[in-house]
């Protein structure tokens, strides 16, 4: 996992992180997210981690406790199989059974295509775009905003055990 995340630190735009954390640090960060009673998920293929997929709460307020941010890391030699969007939809289907009702994908650059039709084809659609937050590899970098609904999403009350 360490592995995979630092290949998209050193040479993507999708993660706005310019030095790879350490693999402490990344525990420490997956430790956090189950601590959450959030999803971490990892695929594997012929024993080796080819993926791996995280959601955490949107934000730290409690009134965001029902809405989950998504992050998708697919090792780059692994593209183009299917590994992002059965992660993803396994997922939606953990944050649903969490209780959340909203999903949101901040995309780091305009240019993840990638990423981009992952999630529109997984039904998100488009919530807005942030100009030139980001500055990576000498360059302006902009975030794509997307959401969909988990579950019933807003058309009745929660949970409130989340």
């Amino acid at each position: 996992i360490t592995a995979i995340y630092a290949h998209f630190v050193h040479y993507g735009s999708g993660t706005f992180e310019e030095s790879a954390p350490a693999v402490a640090q990344m525990a420490e960060r997956r430790a956090h997210v189950l601590a959450e009673g959030m999803p971490y998920l990892v695929a594997e293929l012929d024993a080796e981690v080819v993926g791996y997929a995280y959601a955490t709460v949107y934000r730290g307020r409690s009134a965001y406790r029902f809405t989950a941010e998504d992050s998708i890391y697919v090792h780059h030699a692994h593209g183009r199989k299917g590994i992002g969007s059965a992660l993803l939809a396994a997922l939606i289907e953990a944050c649903e059974a969490a209780g959340c009702r909203q999903m949101v994908a901040v995309i780091g650059d305009r240019e993840n295509h990638a990423s981009i039709r992952l999630h529109e084809q997984f039904g998100f659609t488009p919530a807005g775009e942030l100009e030139s937050v980001g500055f990576k590899f000498g360059r302006w970098l902009d975030t794509v905003r997307m959401q969909r609904a988990l579950g019933a999403g807003d058309t009745t009350l929660p949970d409130e055990r989340r």
